[in-house]
């Protein structure tokens, strides 16, 4: 069993920041990409930033400048600090891994998922 737990979602102002965690537990042999999605109502799922193990980063175009991903590889943890945050980017935030589990069986797993709402 793996588990991802996401913390740090709330309300903020437009032009304000927040920084989103997702810590992986459970049995794990080794976490590869990790990365962040977002689901706004009516929408479906986006990628919003990714990150390999080796540290690669990839953005979407709307948070490029903005966001920043990055990770600690002795926690199993990915962050998303985002900056001058804006009402398009209220969502639901989910925290994605790649994960190989004792078995050497590789799977994504997901989060639960963390609000984040912007007000204009």
């Amino acid at each position: 069993q793996v588990q991802l737990v996401e913390s740090g979602g709330g309300l903020v102002q437009a032009g304000g920041s927040l920084r989103l965690s997702c810590a992986a537990s459970g049995s794990i042999f080794s976490v590869h990409d990790m990365g962040w999605y977002r689901q706004a109502p009516g929408n479906q799922r986006e990628l919003v930033a990714s990150i390999t193990n080796a540290g690669d980063r990839k953005y979407a175009p709307s948070t490029k400048g903005r966001f920043t991903i990055s990770r600690d590889n002795a926690k199993n943890t990915v962050y998303l600090q985002m900056k001058n945050l804006n009402p398009d980017d209220t969502a639901i935030y989910y925290c994605k891994a790649a994960v190989a589990d004792y078995g050497l069986v590789l799977g994504d797993y997901w989060g639960q998922g963390t609000q984040v709402t912007v007000s204009s």
